[in-house]
Protein backbone atom coordinates (compact mmCIF):
# COMPACT_ATOMS: atom_id res chain seq x y z
CA UNK A 1 0.00 0.00 0.00
CA UNK A 2 1.78 3.38 -0.97
CA UNK A 3 1.23 6.46 1.24
CA UNK A 4 -0.66 8.10 -1.14
CA UNK A 5 -3.17 5.35 -1.30
CA UNK A 6 -3.60 5.49 2.35
CA UNK A 7 -3.56 9.18 2.09
CA UNK A 8 -6.81 9.55 -0.47
CA UNK A 9 -9.88 11.12 -0.09
CA UNK A 10 -12.56 8.89 1.39
CA UNK A 11 -15.44 8.42 -0.44
CA UNK A 12 -17.56 6.76 1.66
CA UNK A 13 -18.11 6.29 5.28
CA UNK A 14 -20.41 4.10 6.78
CA UNK A 15 -20.42 5.08 10.85
CA UNK A 16 -22.88 3.27 13.10
CA UNK A 17 -25.08 1.05 10.89
CA UNK A 18 -27.10 -0.90 12.58
CA UNK A 19 -30.39 -3.10 10.39
CA UNK A 20 -33.24 -5.83 11.92
CA UNK A 21 -35.59 -7.45 10.22
CA UNK A 22 -38.12 -8.45 12.84
CA UNK A 23 -36.02 -10.05 16.12
CA UNK A 24 -32.94 -10.61 13.92
CA UNK A 25 -30.07 -8.16 14.32
CA UNK A 26 -28.77 -8.71 10.63
CA UNK A 27 -25.94 -5.39 11.36
CA UNK A 28 -25.35 -4.05 14.82
CA UNK A 29 -23.28 -0.94 14.63
CA UNK A 30 -21.16 -1.58 11.11
CA UNK A 31 -18.06 0.94 10.56
CA UNK A 32 -16.52 1.06 6.80
CA UNK A 33 -14.70 3.56 4.80
CA UNK A 34 -14.23 3.05 0.96
CA UNK A 35 -11.62 5.40 -0.56
CA UNK A 36 -11.36 6.57 -3.89
CA UNK A 37 -8.96 4.58 -6.12
CA UNK A 38 -9.50 1.72 -4.40
CA UNK A 39 -10.98 -2.04 -4.61
CA UNK A 40 -11.54 -3.03 -0.51
CA UNK A 41 -12.69 -6.29 0.40
CA UNK A 42 -15.62 -6.91 1.84
CA UNK A 43 -15.60 -10.70 3.35
CA UNK A 44 -17.26 -12.80 6.30
CA UNK A 45 -19.62 -16.19 6.01
CA UNK A 46 -23.26 -16.26 4.55
CA UNK A 47 -25.11 -14.46 7.07
CA UNK A 48 -22.28 -12.27 8.47
CA UNK A 49 -24.49 -8.40 7.21
CA UNK A 50 -22.35 -8.46 3.81
CA UNK A 51 -26.15 -8.64 1.56
CA UNK A 52 -27.50 -6.12 4.16
CA UNK A 53 -24.98 -3.91 3.97
CA UNK A 54 -24.79 -3.14 0.31
CA UNK A 55 -28.62 -3.44 0.27
CA UNK A 56 -28.20 -0.40 2.42
CA UNK A 57 -26.27 1.46 0.00
CA UNK A 58 -28.02 0.12 -3.50
CA UNK A 59 -31.03 1.79 -1.63
CA UNK A 60 -33.11 -1.53 -1.21
CA UNK A 61 -32.79 -1.43 2.31
CA UNK A 62 -32.97 1.55 4.86
CA UNK A 63 -30.61 1.58 7.99
CA UNK A 64 -32.46 1.88 11.25
CA UNK A 65 -29.06 3.77 12.92
CA UNK A 66 -26.56 5.06 12.03
CA UNK A 67 -24.77 7.51 9.16
CA UNK A 68 -23.79 7.46 5.71
CA UNK A 69 -21.52 9.67 4.41
CA UNK A 70 -20.03 10.35 0.32
CA UNK A 71 -17.40 12.57 -0.10
CA UNK A 72 -17.40 14.15 3.45
CA UNK A 73 -21.26 14.73 3.14
CA UNK A 74 -24.15 13.28 4.97
CA UNK A 75 -26.35 11.67 2.62
CA UNK A 76 -30.14 9.24 2.69
CA UNK A 77 -30.15 6.05 0.15
CA UNK A 78 -33.68 5.52 0.22
CA UNK A 79 -34.03 4.28 -3.28
CA UNK A 80 -32.17 2.77 -5.96
CA UNK A 81 -32.93 5.79 -7.81
CA UNK A 82 -30.81 7.41 -4.93
CA UNK A 83 -27.96 5.16 -5.08
CA UNK A 84 -28.09 5.87 -9.13
CA UNK A 85 -27.97 9.32 -8.11
CA UNK A 86 -24.82 8.71 -6.13
CA UNK A 87 -22.57 6.97 -8.81
CA UNK A 88 -23.57 3.54 -7.19
CA UNK A 89 -23.74 0.57 -8.64
CA UNK A 90 -24.07 -2.96 -7.07
CA UNK A 91 -24.14 -5.81 -9.18
CA UNK A 92 -25.93 -8.74 -6.79
CA UNK A 93 -24.76 -12.66 -6.90
CA UNK A 94 -28.11 -13.42 -7.95
CA UNK A 95 -28.31 -12.02 -11.43
CA UNK A 96 -31.11 -9.06 -12.13
CA UNK A 97 -31.76 -9.78 -16.25
CA UNK A 98 -34.43 -9.46 -18.87
CA UNK A 99 -34.01 -12.85 -19.67
CA UNK A 100 -36.35 -12.62 -22.65
CA UNK A 101 -34.57 -9.34 -23.83
CA UNK A 102 -31.09 -9.62 -25.91
CA UNK A 103 -27.85 -9.01 -24.45
CA UNK A 104 -27.68 -5.54 -26.25
CA UNK A 105 -31.11 -4.49 -24.50
CA UNK A 106 -30.19 -5.90 -20.84
CA UNK A 107 -26.56 -3.40 -21.11
CA UNK A 108 -28.84 -0.21 -22.16
CA UNK A 109 -31.91 -1.20 -20.38
CA UNK A 110 -33.86 2.12 -19.52
CA UNK A 111 -31.25 4.08 -21.62
CA UNK A 112 -32.13 2.78 -25.15
CA UNK A 113 -30.90 4.60 -27.61
CA UNK A 114 -33.74 6.43 -29.86
CA UNK A 115 -34.15 7.82 -32.76
CA UNK A 116 -37.61 9.78 -34.24
CA UNK A 117 -38.90 8.63 -30.68
CA UNK A 118 -38.52 5.05 -31.58
CA UNK A 119 -35.75 2.50 -30.23
CA UNK A 120 -32.81 2.38 -32.36
CA UNK A 121 -32.21 -1.26 -32.80
CA UNK A 122 -29.06 -0.83 -35.47
CA UNK A 123 -27.00 2.04 -33.04
CA UNK A 124 -28.65 -0.41 -29.81
CA UNK A 125 -26.37 -3.33 -31.63
CA UNK A 126 -23.65 -1.08 -32.36
CA UNK A 127 -23.65 0.26 -28.70
CA UNK A 128 -23.51 -3.14 -27.66
CA UNK A 129 -20.46 -3.99 -29.28
CA UNK A 130 -18.70 -1.66 -28.96
CA UNK A 131 -19.25 -1.55 -24.73
CA UNK A 132 -18.60 -5.22 -25.37
CA UNK A 133 -15.27 -4.66 -27.01
CA UNK A 134 -14.37 -1.91 -24.75
CA UNK A 135 -14.53 -3.91 -21.53
CA UNK A 136 -12.91 -6.49 -23.39
CA UNK A 137 -15.64 -9.48 -22.72
CA UNK A 138 -15.39 -11.29 -26.32
CA UNK A 139 -17.42 -14.22 -24.40
CA UNK A 140 -20.38 -12.15 -24.60
CA UNK A 141 -20.39 -12.90 -28.51
CA UNK A 142 -23.47 -11.89 -30.43
CA UNK A 143 -24.91 -8.99 -28.29
CA UNK A 144 -28.27 -9.90 -30.02
CA UNK A 145 -28.60 -13.00 -28.30
CA UNK A 146 -31.24 -13.73 -25.92
CA UNK A 147 -29.76 -13.99 -22.15
CA UNK A 148 -32.35 -16.29 -21.35
CA UNK A 149 -30.24 -18.94 -23.33
CA UNK A 150 -26.62 -17.58 -21.78
CA UNK A 151 -25.36 -20.03 -19.28
CA UNK A 152 -24.79 -18.52 -16.26
CA UNK A 153 -21.03 -17.33 -16.43
CA UNK A 154 -22.02 -15.17 -19.66
CA UNK A 155 -25.39 -13.95 -17.77
CA UNK A 156 -22.82 -12.73 -15.06
CA UNK A 157 -20.47 -11.19 -17.95
CA UNK A 158 -23.76 -9.18 -18.95
CA UNK A 159 -24.63 -8.23 -15.43
CA UNK A 160 -21.05 -7.03 -15.33
CA UNK A 161 -21.07 -5.06 -18.30
CA UNK A 162 -24.58 -3.91 -17.71
CA UNK A 163 -23.26 -2.09 -14.40
CA UNK A 164 -20.29 -0.53 -16.29
CA UNK A 165 -21.95 0.72 -19.27
CA UNK A 166 -22.36 4.03 -17.41
CA UNK A 167 -20.51 6.71 -15.47
CA UNK A 168 -19.45 4.76 -11.70
CA UNK A 169 -18.28 6.49 -9.02
CA UNK A 170 -18.79 3.63 -6.30
CA UNK A 171 -18.94 -0.07 -7.83
CA UNK A 172 -20.32 -2.61 -5.60
CA UNK A 173 -19.72 -6.40 -6.72
CA UNK A 174 -21.15 -9.57 -5.13
CA UNK A 175 -19.29 -12.79 -5.88
CA UNK A 176 -18.84 -11.43 -9.64
CA UNK A 177 -16.32 -14.41 -10.24
CA UNK A 178 -18.89 -17.23 -9.25
CA UNK A 179 -19.26 -18.69 -12.35
CA UNK A 180 -16.29 -17.51 -14.34
CA UNK A 181 -12.65 -19.42 -15.18
CA UNK A 182 -9.45 -17.69 -14.55
CA UNK A 183 -8.66 -16.36 -17.95
CA UNK A 184 -12.37 -14.71 -17.18
CA UNK A 185 -11.38 -13.41 -14.12
CA UNK A 186 -7.95 -11.82 -14.89
CA UNK A 187 -9.91 -9.86 -17.81
CA UNK A 188 -12.48 -8.06 -14.86
CA UNK A 189 -9.36 -7.76 -12.76
CA UNK A 190 -7.60 -5.52 -15.23
CA UNK A 191 -10.81 -3.95 -16.27
CA UNK A 192 -11.30 -3.28 -11.67
CA UNK A 193 -7.80 -1.89 -11.75
CA UNK A 194 -7.99 0.51 -14.65
CA UNK A 195 -11.51 1.69 -13.05
CA UNK A 196 -9.40 1.94 -9.51
CA UNK A 197 -6.89 3.95 -11.70
CA UNK A 198 -9.32 6.15 -12.62
CA UNK A 199 -10.91 7.16 -8.74
CA UNK A 200 -13.37 4.86 -9.14
CA UNK A 201 -14.29 3.06 -5.23
CA UNK A 202 -14.68 -0.72 -5.50
CA UNK A 203 -16.22 -2.82 -2.82
CA UNK A 204 -15.88 -6.85 -4.13
CA UNK A 205 -17.67 -9.48 -2.09
CA UNK A 206 -15.87 -12.48 -2.93
CA UNK A 207 -15.18 -16.56 -0.95
CA UNK A 208 -12.78 -16.90 -3.40
CA UNK A 209 -9.90 -15.84 -0.83
CA UNK A 210 -6.88 -16.54 -3.35
CA UNK A 211 -8.42 -13.99 -5.43
CA UNK A 212 -8.84 -11.62 -2.85
CA UNK A 213 -4.94 -11.34 -1.60
CA UNK A 214 -4.11 -11.04 -5.51
CA UNK A 215 -6.76 -8.04 -5.73
CA UNK A 216 -7.35 -5.70 -2.83
CA UNK A 217 -6.16 -3.25 -1.24
CA UNK A 218 -7.75 -3.18 1.97
CA UNK A 219 -9.89 -5.93 3.46
CA UNK A 220 -12.79 -5.85 6.37
CA UNK A 221 -14.49 -8.62 7.41
CA UNK A 222 -18.16 -8.63 9.10
CA UNK A 223 -18.83 -11.79 11.53
CA UNK A 224 -22.56 -12.00 12.96
CA UNK A 225 -23.35 -8.45 11.74
CA UNK A 226 -20.31 -6.92 13.75
CA UNK A 227 -17.16 -5.16 11.82
CA UNK A 228 -14.54 -7.33 13.29
CA UNK A 229 -11.63 -5.44 11.19
CA UNK A 230 -9.68 -3.99 8.40
CA UNK A 231 -6.46 -4.18 7.71
CA UNK A 232 -3.83 -4.06 4.45
CA UNK A 233 -4.38 -7.18 2.20
CA UNK A 234 -0.65 -7.29 2.38
CA UNK A 235 -0.40 -7.60 6.37
CA UNK A 236 -3.11 -10.51 6.34
CA UNK A 237 -2.58 -14.36 4.69
CA UNK A 238 -5.30 -16.01 3.59
CA UNK A 239 -5.42 -18.73 7.34
CA UNK A 240 -5.71 -15.15 9.06
CA UNK A 241 -8.61 -13.65 7.26
CA UNK A 242 -10.35 -17.61 7.74
CA UNK A 243 -9.85 -16.94 11.44
CA UNK A 244 -11.21 -14.12 11.26
CA UNK A 245 -14.02 -14.97 9.40
CA UNK A 246 -15.13 -18.42 11.29
CA UNK A 247 -13.95 -17.29 14.27
CA UNK A 248 -11.67 -20.30 14.49
CA UNK A 249 -8.72 -21.76 12.29
CA UNK A 250 -9.52 -24.14 9.67
CA UNK A 251 -6.79 -27.16 9.63
CA UNK A 252 -6.29 -27.27 5.58
CA UNK A 253 -8.04 -24.70 2.73
CA UNK A 254 -8.02 -27.77 0.62
CA UNK A 255 -8.11 -31.18 1.37
CA UNK A 256 -8.08 -33.83 -0.87
CA UNK A 257 -10.72 -36.76 0.05
CA UNK A 258 -8.34 -39.99 0.80
CA UNK A 259 -8.32 -42.06 -2.64
CA UNK A 260 -9.31 -45.70 -2.45
CA UNK A 261 -10.29 -45.91 -5.97
CA UNK A 262 -12.27 -49.27 -7.70
CA UNK A 263 -13.83 -50.64 -10.78
CA UNK A 264 -14.83 -48.58 -13.14
CA UNK A 265 -18.30 -47.41 -12.71
CA UNK A 266 -18.49 -44.59 -16.04
CA UNK A 267 -17.20 -45.37 -19.33
CA UNK A 268 -18.31 -42.93 -21.78
CA UNK A 269 -16.45 -43.11 -25.58
CA UNK A 270 -16.90 -40.41 -28.17
CA UNK A 271 -19.76 -38.76 -27.00
CA UNK A 272 -21.57 -36.15 -28.74
CA UNK A 273 -24.48 -33.59 -27.93
CA UNK A 274 -24.61 -29.06 -28.53
CA UNK A 275 -21.28 -28.38 -27.28
CA UNK A 276 -19.87 -31.72 -26.45
CA UNK A 277 -17.11 -33.08 -28.89
CA UNK A 278 -16.20 -36.59 -28.77
CA UNK A 279 -15.67 -37.01 -24.95
CA UNK A 280 -13.97 -40.29 -23.88
CA UNK A 281 -13.26 -40.79 -19.94
CA UNK A 282 -13.59 -43.37 -17.17
CA UNK A 283 -14.58 -42.48 -13.81
CA UNK A 284 -13.78 -45.65 -10.82
CA UNK A 285 -15.97 -45.52 -7.76
CA UNK A 286 -13.97 -44.09 -4.95
CA UNK A 287 -12.58 -41.09 -6.72
CA UNK A 288 -13.08 -37.59 -7.62
CA UNK A 289 -12.25 -36.74 -10.99
CA UNK A 290 -12.01 -33.17 -11.57
CA UNK A 291 -13.04 -31.38 -14.62
CA UNK A 292 -11.41 -28.03 -15.53
CA UNK A 293 -12.58 -25.72 -18.46
CA UNK A 294 -12.92 -22.12 -19.27
CA UNK A 295 -16.48 -20.39 -19.52
CA UNK A 296 -17.96 -21.64 -22.88
CA UNK A 297 -15.78 -24.99 -23.35
CA UNK A 298 -18.55 -27.41 -22.66
CA UNK A 299 -18.47 -28.50 -19.38
CA UNK A 300 -22.20 -27.62 -17.94
CA UNK A 301 -23.16 -29.26 -21.55
CA UNK A 302 -21.62 -32.34 -20.57
CA UNK A 303 -23.27 -32.42 -17.66
CA UNK A 304 -26.13 -31.95 -18.74
CA UNK A 305 -26.00 -34.76 -20.74
CA UNK A 306 -24.50 -36.91 -18.53
CA UNK A 307 -28.12 -35.91 -16.18
CA UNK A 308 -30.15 -36.97 -18.87
CA UNK A 309 -31.35 -33.49 -19.26
CA UNK A 310 -30.07 -33.08 -23.02
CA UNK A 311 -30.05 -36.29 -25.31
CA UNK A 312 -26.55 -37.50 -26.92
CA UNK A 313 -26.69 -37.46 -30.66
CA UNK A 314 -23.68 -40.19 -31.02
CA UNK A 315 -21.01 -41.58 -28.44
CA UNK A 316 -21.28 -44.42 -25.93
CA UNK A 317 -22.26 -44.42 -21.95
CA UNK A 318 -22.06 -47.56 -20.20
CA UNK A 319 -23.09 -47.58 -16.16
CA UNK A 320 -21.07 -50.69 -14.72
CA UNK A 321 -20.18 -52.12 -17.83
CA UNK A 322 -23.29 -51.90 -19.29
CA UNK A 323 -23.78 -49.70 -22.26
CA UNK A 324 -27.38 -46.76 -21.21
CA UNK A 325 -29.55 -44.38 -22.76
CA UNK A 326 -29.99 -41.42 -21.21
CA UNK A 327 -33.21 -39.94 -22.16
CA UNK A 328 -34.32 -38.05 -18.64
CA UNK A 329 -33.30 -37.29 -15.20
CA UNK A 330 -35.44 -40.60 -14.22
CA UNK A 331 -33.19 -42.47 -16.80
CA UNK A 332 -30.41 -41.07 -15.23
CA UNK A 333 -31.71 -41.36 -11.64
CA UNK A 334 -32.87 -45.19 -12.71
CA UNK A 335 -28.78 -46.25 -13.55
CA UNK A 336 -27.59 -44.53 -10.42
CA UNK A 337 -26.71 -40.75 -11.63
CA UNK A 338 -27.43 -37.60 -9.84
CA UNK A 339 -26.64 -33.85 -11.33
CA UNK A 340 -26.58 -30.88 -8.83
CA UNK A 341 -26.79 -28.32 -11.49
CA UNK A 342 -24.81 -25.38 -12.12
CA UNK A 343 -27.87 -22.67 -11.35
CA UNK A 344 -29.33 -24.16 -7.81
CA UNK A 345 -32.16 -22.11 -7.79
CA UNK A 346 -32.92 -21.85 -11.28
CA UNK A 347 -32.27 -26.07 -11.70
CA UNK A 348 -31.91 -27.59 -8.53
CA UNK A 349 -34.76 -26.26 -6.07
CA UNK A 350 -37.90 -25.44 -5.71
CA UNK A 351 -37.47 -21.81 -4.97
CA UNK A 352 -41.22 -20.98 -3.28
CA UNK A 353 -41.67 -24.30 -1.49
CA UNK A 354 -40.03 -25.34 1.83
CA UNK A 355 -36.98 -27.60 2.58
CA UNK A 356 -39.35 -30.87 3.51
CA UNK A 357 -40.43 -30.38 -0.34
CA UNK A 358 -37.16 -30.17 -1.36
CA UNK A 359 -36.19 -32.76 0.60
CA UNK A 360 -38.63 -35.19 -0.23
CA UNK A 361 -39.58 -34.36 -4.12
CA UNK A 362 -37.20 -37.24 -5.55
CA UNK A 363 -38.52 -39.72 -3.21
CA UNK A 364 -42.58 -39.17 -4.23
CA UNK A 365 -42.92 -42.61 -5.51
CA UNK A 366 -41.90 -44.12 -2.14
CA UNK A 367 -44.36 -42.37 -0.25
CA UNK A 368 -46.98 -41.13 -2.16
CA UNK A 369 -48.21 -43.96 -3.38
CA UNK A 370 -51.53 -45.58 -3.36
CA UNK A 371 -54.68 -43.32 -2.21
CA UNK A 372 -53.28 -42.20 0.99
CA UNK A 373 -49.78 -40.35 0.93
CA UNK A 374 -47.48 -41.94 3.67
CA UNK A 375 -46.23 -38.60 5.73
CA UNK A 376 -44.63 -40.80 8.68
CA UNK A 377 -42.39 -42.28 5.55
CA UNK A 378 -42.02 -38.75 3.89
CA UNK A 379 -40.95 -37.35 7.60
CA UNK A 380 -38.56 -39.93 7.91
CA UNK A 381 -36.76 -39.06 4.44
CA UNK A 382 -36.88 -35.23 5.58
CA UNK A 383 -35.01 -35.95 8.98
CA UNK A 384 -32.10 -38.05 8.06
CA UNK A 385 -31.49 -35.72 4.63
CA UNK A 386 -31.35 -32.60 7.90
CA UNK A 387 -29.36 -34.92 9.81
CA UNK A 388 -26.60 -36.32 7.54
CA UNK A 389 -26.23 -33.27 5.67
CA UNK A 390 -26.27 -31.12 9.26
CA UNK A 391 -28.62 -28.59 6.93
CA UNK A 392 -28.89 -25.35 9.05
CA UNK A 393 -32.63 -24.43 9.13
CA UNK A 394 -35.62 -23.40 11.29
CA UNK A 395 -37.56 -26.35 10.52
CA UNK A 396 -38.47 -28.73 7.62
CA UNK A 397 -41.33 -26.32 7.15
CA UNK A 398 -38.88 -23.20 6.70
CA UNK A 399 -39.02 -21.39 2.97
CA UNK A 400 -36.28 -22.86 1.06
CA UNK A 401 -35.64 -19.28 0.61
CA UNK A 402 -34.79 -18.19 4.12
CA UNK A 403 -31.51 -20.72 3.70
CA UNK A 404 -28.44 -19.20 3.37
CA UNK A 405 -26.74 -20.52 -0.08
CA UNK A 406 -24.28 -23.22 1.36
CA UNK A 407 -27.34 -24.73 3.16
CA UNK A 408 -29.61 -24.69 0.08
CA UNK A 409 -26.24 -26.65 -1.76
CA UNK A 410 -26.61 -29.03 1.15
CA UNK A 411 -30.43 -29.52 0.35
CA UNK A 412 -29.58 -29.63 -3.36
CA UNK A 413 -26.89 -32.94 -2.64
CA UNK A 414 -29.06 -34.07 0.22
CA UNK A 415 -32.21 -34.52 -1.34
CA UNK A 416 -30.47 -37.60 -3.57
CA UNK A 417 -29.17 -39.58 -0.90
CA UNK A 418 -32.15 -41.22 0.28
CA UNK A 419 -30.78 -44.07 -1.85
CA UNK A 420 -27.60 -43.06 -2.86
CA UNK A 421 -26.42 -42.66 -6.11
CA UNK A 422 -23.32 -44.68 -7.65
CA UNK A 423 -22.64 -41.06 -9.35
CA UNK A 424 -22.53 -37.40 -8.10
CA UNK A 425 -22.05 -35.00 -10.71
CA UNK A 426 -21.44 -31.30 -8.98
CA UNK A 427 -21.54 -28.49 -11.17
CA UNK A 428 -20.02 -25.54 -9.31
CA UNK A 429 -20.90 -26.93 -6.00
CA UNK A 430 -19.66 -23.97 -3.99
CA UNK A 431 -20.89 -21.05 -6.39
CA UNK A 432 -21.53 -18.20 -4.03
CA UNK A 433 -21.29 -20.60 -0.66
CA UNK A 434 -18.76 -19.23 1.71
CA UNK A 435 -15.27 -20.82 3.17
CA UNK A 436 -17.05 -22.43 6.27
CA UNK A 437 -20.14 -23.87 4.42
CA UNK A 438 -17.44 -24.93 1.51
CA UNK A 439 -15.17 -26.62 3.97
CA UNK A 440 -18.66 -28.46 5.02
CA UNK A 441 -20.08 -29.24 1.66
CA UNK A 442 -16.32 -31.33 0.70
CA UNK A 443 -16.38 -32.89 4.20
CA UNK A 444 -20.14 -34.26 3.11
CA UNK A 445 -18.38 -35.09 -0.59
CA UNK A 446 -15.12 -36.63 1.11
CA UNK A 447 -17.56 -39.35 3.41
CA UNK A 448 -19.59 -40.00 0.15
CA UNK A 449 -15.84 -40.97 -2.04
CA UNK A 450 -15.29 -42.87 1.28
CA UNK A 451 -18.63 -45.21 0.66
CA UNK A 452 -17.06 -45.86 -3.01
CA UNK A 453 -19.14 -43.14 -4.89
CA UNK A 454 -17.97 -42.07 -7.68
CA UNK A 455 -18.11 -38.17 -8.28
CA UNK A 456 -17.36 -35.76 -11.22
CA UNK A 457 -16.49 -32.12 -10.37
CA UNK A 458 -16.87 -29.30 -12.51
CA UNK A 459 -16.28 -26.13 -11.18
CA UNK A 460 -14.52 -22.86 -12.58
CA UNK A 461 -12.37 -22.72 -9.09
CA UNK A 462 -8.83 -23.48 -10.13
CA UNK A 463 -7.60 -24.32 -7.04
CA UNK A 464 -10.83 -25.92 -5.82
CA UNK A 465 -11.15 -28.39 -8.57
CA UNK A 466 -7.35 -28.91 -8.76
CA UNK A 467 -7.05 -30.16 -5.38
CA UNK A 468 -9.96 -31.40 -4.50
CA UNK A 469 -9.50 -33.43 -7.04
CA UNK A 470 -7.89 -37.05 -7.25
CA UNK A 471 -7.87 -36.88 -11.40
CA UNK A 472 -8.18 -33.83 -13.55
CA UNK A 473 -9.25 -34.21 -17.36
CA UNK A 474 -8.71 -30.51 -18.82
CA UNK A 475 -11.46 -29.65 -21.40
CA UNK A 476 -11.67 -27.21 -24.45
CA UNK A 477 -14.11 -26.71 -26.85
CA UNK A 478 -15.67 -29.44 -26.25
CA UNK A 479 -13.54 -32.58 -25.26
CA UNK A 480 -10.88 -33.23 -23.32
CA UNK A 481 -7.81 -32.31 -24.41
CA UNK A 482 -5.62 -34.16 -21.15
CA UNK A 483 -5.81 -36.40 -18.36
CA UNK A 484 -3.98 -37.36 -15.35
CA UNK A 485 -3.30 -37.23 -11.70
CA UNK A 486 -4.54 -34.13 -10.36
CA UNK A 487 -1.22 -34.08 -8.19
CA UNK A 488 0.93 -33.88 -11.14
CA UNK A 489 -0.73 -30.89 -12.72
CA UNK A 490 0.82 -26.96 -12.04
CA UNK A 491 -1.87 -24.06 -12.22
CA UNK A 492 0.44 -22.77 -15.36
CA UNK A 493 0.66 -26.24 -16.89
CA UNK A 494 -3.31 -26.05 -16.90
CA UNK A 495 -4.38 -22.80 -17.81
CA UNK A 496 -1.35 -23.32 -20.76
CA UNK A 497 -3.77 -26.13 -22.21
CA UNK A 498 -7.16 -24.51 -21.65
CA UNK A 499 -6.29 -21.06 -23.18
CA UNK A 500 -4.34 -22.45 -26.40
CA UNK A 501 -6.83 -21.33 -29.02
CA UNK A 502 -8.12 -18.83 -26.41
CA UNK A 503 -5.67 -16.14 -25.72
CA UNK A 504 -7.20 -13.49 -23.80
CA UNK A 505 -7.61 -10.08 -24.61
CA UNK A 506 -4.47 -8.75 -21.80
CA UNK A 507 -3.64 -5.79 -23.71
CA UNK A 508 -1.88 -3.24 -21.33
CA UNK A 509 -5.56 -1.27 -21.14
CA UNK A 510 -6.71 -4.06 -18.87
CA UNK A 511 -3.87 -5.40 -17.20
Amino acid sequence: MTATRDQATELLGLRGIRKRFGGVVALDGVDFALRAGEIHALLGENGAGKSTLINILGGIHRPDEGEIRIAGEPVRIDSVADADRFGIRLIHQELALAPNLSIAENLFLGREPTRFGLLDKRRLVVDAERLRDYLGLPELGDVRTRVGDLNVARRQLVEIARALADHVSILILDEPTASLSEVENEALFGKLRQLRGQGVGIIYISHRLEEISRLADRITVLRDGRSIGTQHAADLDIRQLITWMVGRELKEHYPRPPHTPGEVVLSVRGLRAPGVNGVSFDLRCGEVLGLAGLVGAGRTELARVLGGLVPATAGEITIGGMPVRLRSPADARAVGIALVPEDRKRDGLVMTQTVGFNLALPWTRLWARGCMPDYRRRDAIIARAMAGFSIKTSGADAPIGTLSGGNQQKVVVGKWMEQAPKILILDEPTRGVDVGAREEIFELIGRLVSRRMAVLLISSDLPEVMNRSHRLALYRDGHIVRQGTAADFTPEQVMTELTRGHEPNLTPSIR
